[in-house]
């Protein structure tokens, strides 16, 4: 089994580490990785979120983009033969505003490598929320707004379902991202319906299977208090094996020290199908 880190971030990271991914990638080579893909948030559509101070944290601006990719690159060629570091992006679902997306990946087939989809904003309260910024403005901004946690997860995973079809049609490598975030809070705010989250993610099974995407199995979750667990199931990583859908680790590492967190858990599910 190829020992990959797929889904990592770097100091265009706004709400990440000022570090240099030398600091990561040379923590991930003492770890034993052998593939390692930087996966930063790319841009998104001016005023996404209302919060003008929320806003300048979410994602570089449209001006960092191209040094982002020249910093990839650098990092390319310095680990050349020791690490095989892919150049990639954590790229947004943003419904109704797809374009805004595809354009960022446009052209850039030969040097994008991995996109990692993922869905962090719905609708709410004032425009568009962030799913996984606190759990107070999860409760005001969109708990509020949809009536129960209930709700707010069926639209979560209405959302993703439109994702995936979307995703369908990127190029490269693609897979989807931490499906379970929206359990990021589960200790604070649970969603009612014990069945419901994983419902609506073996109904994902056979849109991802015919899409041809992958799925980030994004251990983040084990560092974040209230969630406590990975953002997948492990039945749910057995029924992807079965079906084919490949699975690709991912620390979601935001410091150094968070690289290869939970790659012990990774293995042993991948290893026990």
């Amino acid at each position: 089994m190829l020992k990959w880190d797929g889904h990592t971030h770097t100091k265009f990271c706004r709400h990440g580490n000022p570090a240099e991914s030398e600091l990561y990638l040379d923590r991930a080579l003492e770890l034993g990785f052998e593939r390692y893909s930087l996966t930063e948030h790319p841009p998104l559509p001016e005023r996404w979120v209302k919060d003008e101070k929320l806003m300048e944290e979410l994602a570089m601006g449209l001006e960092e983009l191209p040094a982002y990719l020249d910093y990839g690159l650098r990092l390319k060629d310095q680990y050349a033969g020791r690490l095989e570091v892919c150049l990639g992006l954590e790229l947004d679902y943003l419904d109704g505003h797809e374009g805004f997306s595809e354009r960022l990946v446009e052209g850039r087939e030969g040097v994008l490598e991995d996109l990692i989809i993922s869905v962090h904003y719905l609708p709410g309260v004032e425009g568009m929320r962030c799913i996984d910024f606190t759990p107070d403005d999860f409760r005001e901004g969109l708990i509020a707004y949809y009536g129960s946690m209930n709700q707010v997860a069926e639209e979560y995973f209405h959302h993703v379902e439109k994702a995936i079809a979307w995703a369908a049609g990127l190029p490269g490598r693609r897979r989807m991202g931490h499906l379970g975030l929206i359990e990021k809070f589960r200790e604070v705010l649970p969603v009612e319906d014990d069945g419901l989250v994983d419902r609506r993610l073996r109904a994902l099974l056979p849109k991802l299977a015919d899409a041809g995407l992958g799925v980030d199995v994004n251990t983040a979750g084990l560092r974040v208090a209230t969630c406590g667990k990975p953002y997948l199931p492990e039945w749910f990583i057995r029924e992807c094996r079965l079906r084919g859908v490949p699975l690709v680790y991912g620390s979601d590492s935001h410091r150094p020290d968070h690289v290869g967190t939970g790659w012990d858990w990774f293995a042993e599910q991948v290893r026990g199908v």
